[in-house]
């Protein structure tokens, strides 16, 4: 499954949310050293209750859109 997200970094929590169609995920780390796409693997783990290794962010490393894979068939 892929998923299309938008990051906003530095916010005041951590949170998710679905606008159509899209997620919008607001994170309290900045947006350098990897720290922000290092929160958002565990955030979306938690979020939709799989493992971090089953979240791979394939496009938009550097950038607030991300896409992002999810290997839900993938078994501990």
């Amino acid at each position: 499954m892929i998923l299309n997200i938008r990051v906003i970094p530095k916010a005041s929590r951590n949170l998710v949310k679905k606008e159509k169609g899209l997620f919008k995920v607001y994170l309290t780390k900045p947006a350098q050293d990897d720290l922000a796409n290092m929160q958002l693997i565990e955030i979306l783990a938690d979020y939709l209750k799989i493992k971090k290794y089953q979240v791979k962010i394939i496009k938009g490393e550097k950038s607030r859109n991300k896409l992002v894979e999810i290997d839900a068939a993938t078994t501990g």
